[in-house]
């Protein structure tokens, strides 16, 4: 099943353009990754989609409607996302700054509802953030504010769950731990995700559906076997790679890879 699509998109700044003419899908309730060099239309391309930047021509559909003549509020119900560089949050706690996740579901008084504030501190105890509520942003680490970045993202309650690049700042143990919450959610919640991730293995470890972005265009789109191909990343990323299986989830795996030089 697809909720969400886009039709023959383009997205520019100025003259020029990001992705040209992109037909995409992202099938419901699956973990999709994209994965691309830099500068190839990721982050664009899920800017356009949650309606951070417009779009140029084409459609991006959801529930058999254009997300242009959505209603901003009843938008922020079904999606949320996290950017790649969140916007300043200085002089904010902790809990204010989840608490904004809940901004959709307020009336024009605005005040935190008793269900509001048990959505935010769930959304904090998941992210392992619960024990610095009341500490303020600027007094954190970088991966304890990614982490709380992401807990405000779900504290938004979305049936969608735009990521760009969420493991950036975090050590290795936190990434996985990141990583984990969002296929947890995926599997008991049944919430569509999709994330940029720069880390191949990590992409495909995660993922159920891959898209392979190069020039603001489709490589390939499928499976991670059909995506961690040694052709489809020779295209992307212009390296040689030797593909191999993760003796633990099955999953392909670049396990080395040289440079082509002189593309």
């Amino acid at each position: 099943m697809v909720r969400l699509y886009t039709d023959d998109l383009t997205i520019g700044y100025g003259e020029r353009f990001i992705v040209k003419d992109l037909s995409v899908h992202i099938p419901d309730k699956k973990i999709t990754t994209i994965i691309g060099a830099n500068g190839c239309g990721k982050s664009t391309l899920l800017k356009a989609i949650t309606r951070i930047i417009p779009h140029q021509s084409g459609a991006i559909i959801l529930d058999g409607a254009s997300i242009a003549k959505e209603n901003t509020k009843l938008l922020a119900k079904k999606m949320a996302i996290l950017p790649q560089t969140p916007e300043s949050a200085s002089g904010l706690t902790v809990g204010e700054l989840v608490s904004y996740g809940r901004f959709p579901y307020q009336s024009g008084i605005g005040r935190l509802t008793a269900q509001d504030i048990e959505v935010i501190d769930w959304a904090l105890e998941v992210t392992g953030t619960h024990s610095f509520k009341d500490r303020s942003i600027d007094a954190l680490s970088g991966g304890q504010r990614q982490r709380v970045w992401i807990a405000m993202a779900l504290a938004q309650q979305t049936e969608i769950i735009f990521l760009d690049e969420p493991t950036t700042y975090l050590d290795m143990a936190h990434q996985l731990e990141v990583l984990e919450l969002l296929q947890k959610l995926n599997q008991e919640q049944e919430r569509t995700i999709v994330m940029v991730l720069h880390d191949l293995n990590q992409a495909a470890r995660f993922a159920d559906y891959m898209i392979a972005l190069k020039d603001g265009q489709i490589v390939k789109a499928g499976t991670c076997e059909e995506v961690i191909d040694r052709d489809v990343l020779k295209e992307v990323f212009q390296i040689d790679a030797q593909i191999g299986y993760d003796p633990r989830t099955l999953k392909p795996m670049c396990v080395t890879y040289d440079l082509i030089k002189g593309e």
